[in-house]
Formats: C-alpha cells, structure tokens, sequence
C-alpha cells in the first residue's frame, strides 16, 4: 500500500518540516529508509549506518 507524500512531513507554523532522513547525495525530496542497522537511499545507493 502506497504512502501519501503529505505523511512525511510535519508542519510547525506554515513550515513543511520533513520527518524522515533525507538523501545528501539526491537532495531535498528523496527519502532515506530506515532499517535496524542503517539508513539507505532507494534511488542512489547511498547507506548510512547508524551507530
């Protein structure tokens, strides 16, 4: 089942602030996933692994 993109974000004020990690390499838009171990961009590649 498909996730509305308003979900990702949370507003304070009249700002968009977004609620999950974003991709550094891709820029604003593109959301990382989180997993137990790691962040990790579904369109680069890039993983971040948590510490």
């Amino acid at each position: 089942m498909a996730v509305k993109r308003c979900e990702y974000y949370s507003m304070e004020g009249n700002i968009a602030v977004p609620k999950l990690k974003t991709c550094p390499r891709c820029g604003r838009g593109v959301f990382m996933g989180e997993h137990e171990d790691r962040f990790s961009c579904g369109k680069c590649g890039y993983t971040e692994f948590k510490q």
